[in-house]
């Protein structure tokens, strides 16, 4: 069993990247619009939108890119309980079984983070999250990782992607009061919904289907390891696969639509096929052409993603942009006092990462 915990540069930088729009980067497009009327930030303005049901934009692939590289923390680990006494299992089993309570509890928070704080009636607490299906996924996926051997790995995800299609095709429709989901979410998810819809986007059956991003990662994790400084074989392997999965999905998507509520099978390959080509890209950027600058940039948010994703909800960055910035926000016109304050968000958030990088204080997958 491999203990060292093994690092490549570009997964940070990437899950860097994947964080960098949730910490304000979705805000720079509309005054850049506004400033310069130049249509490709009206296109990226519009990427950062997620879509209202059918379809895929940049935004939607946020979520599950960040799924897949918990998997590829995996896959890079590497690490089997096979043949193991459980005296020497429990332990890993308690790590994996308290780092996904942990994800679960930190998810309630943040699901009431500018609310009214977390309800007494246990009744009216939002227990799924986005931390949540993190967790699951994740949990899942090291199961099968330490558990299966290669191939039943490839089997098992196969078997989710097309047992979930049938599910979803079989005992209900596409629609948001008439899928599955929202009969699962209504009659075994406790506490409320998002905004009460009848199904929770974070809910118990569309979970299942983001076990097979996280073994994705798993895969493309164990590539990485297998074929160490052979970046051309890494490359091809990557580039390859994900092309593979986008065109499979785009195919499938004509008789089962990509949809991010429902996390439909056509979307989690859809989302795999792009998180292997971002993989790739910077898989090339970073640990191939040397980036530096680039690199860091990003690693300091890629290093303490967790935390990133919990200050958006527990901490107001665009009240204290103003309060350092809004002098000079107020001296420009609107949209470039706009820019100004978003990026003032931006960087607060990563200069209090980087100080917390420096320190080798990383809270991340």
């Amino acid at each position: 069993m491999t203990t060292k915990k093994q690092r490549l540069a570009s997964v940070d930088a990437l899950r860097g990247f994947d964080m960098f729009w949730i910490i304000g980067g979705e805000a720079l497009f509309l005054p850049l619009l506004t400033l310069t009327g130049w249509s490709i930030f009206a296109f990226g303005d519009q990427q950062m939108h997620h879509s209202a049901w059918h379809g895929f934009r940049f935004y939607d692939l946020i979520f599950p890119l960040f799924i897949f590289l918990s998997g590829v923390t995996l896959g890079l680990a590497n690490k089997s309980l096979r043949g193991l006494p459980m005296s020497e299992r429990r332990p890993v089993y308690r790590k994996a079984a308290k780092r996904l309570l942990i994800l679960i509890g930190l998810g309630i928070v943040y699901n009431h983070g500018w609310g009214t704080g977390i309800p007494a009636d246990l009744g009216e607490i939002r227990y799924a999250s986005v931390l949540a299906r993190i967790g699951f996924a994740w949990f899942f996926a090291a199961m099968i990782a330490w558990h299966c051997t290669v191939r039943v790995q490839y089997i098992i995800a196969t078997a989710i992607l097309l047992g979930y299609w049938l599910l979803q095709t079989l005992f209900g429709d596409l629609t948001p009061a008439g899928s599955v989901n929202a009969w699962v979410d209504q009659h075994l998810l406790p506490g409320i919904h998002y905004q009460n819809r009848p199904y929770d986007p974070e809910g118990l059956l569309s979970t299942i289907p983001a076990i097979a991003n996280a073994l994705a990662g798993v895969f493309a994790g164990r590539w990485l390891r297998s074929k160490q400084g052979q970046h051309g074989k890494i490359l091809q392997g990557l580039a390859a696969a994900g092309a593979a999965c986008l065109v499979a999905a785009f195919l499938w998507h004509w008789i089962y639509p990509v949809n991010k509520e429902l996390w439909t099978s056509s979307f989690a390959l859809a989302t795999i096929g792009c998180s292997l080509l971002l993989l790739a890209l910077f898989y090339l950027l970073v640990d191939v052409w040397k980036w530096q600058r680039f690199n860091t940039f990003f690693a300091i948010i890629g290093c303490n993603a967790i935390l990133v994703y919990l200050g958006t909800s527990l901490v107001n960055w665009e009240f204290s942009s103003m309060s350092l910035f809004g002098g000079i926000a107020a001296a420009l016109p609107e949209a470039g006092g706009a820019l100004v304050i978003a990026c003032g968000v931006i960087l607060l958030q990563w200069l209090v990462l980087r100080w917390l990088y420096k320190r080798g204080i990383l809270i991340s997958p």
